[in-house]
């Protein structure tokens, strides 16, 4: 599908990439990982054409197309969403105009013109090319997926400009997937995806028809979409023909092998200089110098990849808090008339790592600035006892002075205790030398994540609020962040839309829908597969954004007194323990069973033995053995399977 042959960039004389051979098959779904600043969006670009090349050559399968989503950048306006996005179905929509034209022309011309039996065939032929591509069921695919994108029907007629830049590219990414290019080239396509977006955007890609090209920093979906993972490193392209997570532990294994390598080979190199050294002037041993020279000049040296920079940090030891860390009791929250929080009950106890999910609007960022401490119309919020939280905010980049250096701005903010410690708080977070003079202004997305979360070690915290922490950090960095929420003692309630990062950390999921909160006690997989066995809500079920009154449904009843709702509270609670006691006695069975199946494979071996029945005591002692602990797994087995 697509071949670089000798393919070389250099940018002001330093080279990017250096006589790279490489191709990519009909169907493959491709990773691209690296350094920042490796070449990953550059080689994309070269490959879309929008790039120059310095040398080699781009070869495509004839009547190949590519398609390319940049990161940013892209901004459409002036015509209704629908429309906007059906305009990447150009050639149906073509098709669909010519056979209007015809159907028109047939109207009017008799049955026996010269010229009726060519304009039938060809209206026949249309039709047929128009069915075979899809054209009747093409409104119902850009339907499809837009919704698959997160646009609700009433956005359809919206014009394109009213959009902001996250839904731009939405809007960009839905038309570059009508389209079905050959080669689709997307960077970063998941940065502005909720996680139902993105759920929905993997299995699109998984059933593509063509190839994809991508690069992404959601370690999840790269495990999902792609069964190859290509790294750009010192100037060339690596393949490993894995996903991600195993590329991950193959790189380890070859980056070992070559240092083995090369520590070889560096002392072969030693010894010939060495030799080289001491004989150079002695005319006996000329020759053998001379061939030591030359035997040095053919060794091609192994390189081996740099080391990557990660950062490094761990949450400063919180105080100690009390059991319940923060209440909230019929509490609503609204902006105008639009009720986002509608009179929710939410507990959060110490320890948990609470996640918040929903779709982009549906009030998580809302919840997370309310238990930080914004005002709100009613209701309660009860700290718990000596809670010390901070908050990350998801805009939190957005309020640094970008007339400070990223020194000065950490300094703003710092203890006095804590002024000594700066330096190495920022070298954690890979601003070490000159980096700590850098202005705010100049500085990455990711740069101003890492200053930001540099600013939460200055001060102890028992409960963090973090609202997309993970917004522009690398793979690599975003594991260290995950590692450390995982050690830190306190409470974490964050909101993320990365899959990888919430299976990680999640033990409690609570989903905001509608002005009310569900909470499904287990990790995100459990909430998935919760919500598989869920009845299909109907659209009733939750509020309209703009009505402050609930429309009711006979499934889901709106508690009216205050006594049922304390009602309900209770019985929440009550669920949510034995909730937990059944995910404890599931995990009791499971190391049971696995211990008693391990105990009868023993005497499977022992009783496959040709001379294990010449004791025939001992046999019938073992038989009787083998009959109780196959009964006692099938009896667990049952108990296992009624929890389940």
């Amino acid at each position: 599908m697509l071949q670089l042959k000798n393919l070389t960039k250099d940018f002001a004389g330093k080279p990017l990439f250096e006589n790279i051979d490489w191709h990519l098959k009909k169907g493959e779904r491709v990773g691209l990982v690296g350094e920042n600043g490796a070449g990953k969006s550059t080689l994309m670009r070269i490959i879309a054409g929008e790039v120059e090349h310095s040398s080699g050559s781009i070869l495509l399968a004839k009547g190949a197309t590519t398609g390319y989503l940049p990161q940013d950048g892209i901004v459409t306006r002036g015509r209704p969403l629908f429309a906007e996005v059906m305009s990447a179905l150009a050639e149906l929509q073509g098709i669909e105009k010519e056979q209007k034209e015809l159907t028109e022309r047939l109207e009017t011309i008799p049955h026996d013109a010269p010229d009726h039996a060519g304009l039938l065939e060809r209206l026949g032929t249309l039709q047929e090319e128009f069915r075979l591509k899809g054209g009747y069921a093409m409104e119902a695919v850009v339907g499809n997926v837009l919704r698959g994108l997160g646009f609700s029907p009433s956005d359809w007629e919206r014009e394109c400009g009213e959009f902001s830049g996250g839904w731009q590219m939405r809007i960009a990414l839905a038309k570059l997937l009508l389209r079905k290019p050959n080669v689709l080239l997307l960077d970063e396509p998941t940065n502005h995806l909720d996680i139902e977006a993105r759920n929905w955007l993997e299995g699109y890609l998984q059933e593509y028809p063509y190839s994809v090209m991508l690069v992404s920093h959601d370690r999840f979906f790269l495990d999902q979409v792609c069964s190859r993972i290509v790294e750009v490193w010192n100037h060339t392209l690596t393949d490993y023909h894995c996903n991600y997570s195993k590329y991950l532990s193959e790189r380890e294994e070859r980056v070992f092998a070559l240092r083995e390598a090369k520590r070889r080979q560096d002392e072969e190199v030693q010894k010939i200089e060495d030799f080289i050294a001491r004989f150079r002037y002695k005319a006996d041993k000329a020759a053998l110098v001379q061939s030591r020279i030359k035997q040095l000049e053919k060794i091609e040296r192994i390189s081996l990849p740099p080391e990557r920079k990660k950062i490094r940090f761990r949450f400063p030891e919180p105080p100690k808090s009390g059991r319940v860390v923060m209440e909230m009791h019929g509490l609503t929250k609204s902006y105008g008339d639009r009720v986002v929080l509608d009179n929710i009950d939410l507990t959060i106890e110490k320890g948990e790592r609470l996640s918040l999910v929903g779709h982009n609007g549906a009030g998580k960022s809302t919840l997370m600035r309310v238990l930080a401490g914004e005002a709100f119309q009613s209701g309660e919020r009860i700290p718990g006892n000596n809670v010390a939280l901070d908050y990350f905010a998801q805009d939190q980049a957005q309020v640094f002075s970008s007339e400070r250096t990223v020194y000065e701005e950490i300094l703003a903010d710092a203890p006095y205790d804590m002024v000594p410690q700066l330096r190495d708080i920022l070298g954690a977070f890979l601003f070490s030398g000159d980096d700590i003079q850098k202005k705010v202004a100049v500085l990455s997305g990711g740069e101003r994540n890492r200053l930001a979360l540099a600013k939460m070690l200055l001060r102890p915290a028992n409960l963090l609020l973090m609202d997309e922490p993970t917004n522009h950090l690398d793979l690599f960095s975003k594991e260290v962040l995950l590692d450390a929420l995982r050690a830190f003692a306190g409470t974490v309630v964050f909101v993320s839309h990365d899959r990888h990062f919430i299976d990680g950390l999640a033990t409690r999921v609570v989903e905001v829908e509608g002005g009310m909160i569900t909470s499904y006690p287990g990790d995100y997989e459990y909430y998935l597969a919760k919500k598989a066995t869920m009845l299909p809500c109907s659209e009733s079920r939750f509020p309209d954004p703009g009505s402050r009154i609930p429309v009711p449904d006979p499934r889901f009843p709106i508690p009216a007194s205050k006594e049922e709702r304390q009602r309900l509270r209770e019985d929440e609670k009550q669920r949510q323990k034995e909730e937990r006691q059944r995910l404890k006695r599931l995990a009791e069975l499971e190391g049971e069973i696995e211990a008693l199946e391990g105990l009868l494979a023993a005497l499977d071996v022992r009783m496959s033995d040709p001379d294990f029945f010449k004791d025939h005591e001992t046999a019938r002692r073992v038989g009787e053995e083998h009959a109780c602990l196959s009964a006692r797994i099938a009896g667990l087995y049952e108990e296992w399977e009624a929890l389940q």
